[in-house]
């Protein structure tokens, strides 16, 4: 999973960060999105994914990658 965030598109309505603090944050100033880790840890991709689609600007894209054989 590679997460990838438009800054310009973002609401800073904050559903990210509550959905999944530990791959969003947002900026003390103006409260726009900031993407803590672009390839979030397995056990933080469901969280991840439904900030994705909480985000009311759709400025979180969520792009799947196959694992490769042998990986976990």
């Amino acid at each position: 999973m590679k997460v990838i965030v438009d800054q310009h598109k973002c609401v800073a309505s904050g559903q990210c960060v509550l959905t999944a603090p530990e791959v969003f944050d947002q900026r003390e100033e103006d409260g726009i999105v900031v993407l803590l880790t672009e390839t979030p840890p397995d056990h933080l991709m469901d969280d991840t994914r439904q900030a994705a689609i909480l985000c009311p600007a759709q400025a979180i894209w969520v792009a799947e990658q196959e694992k490769q054989e042998g990986e976990q």
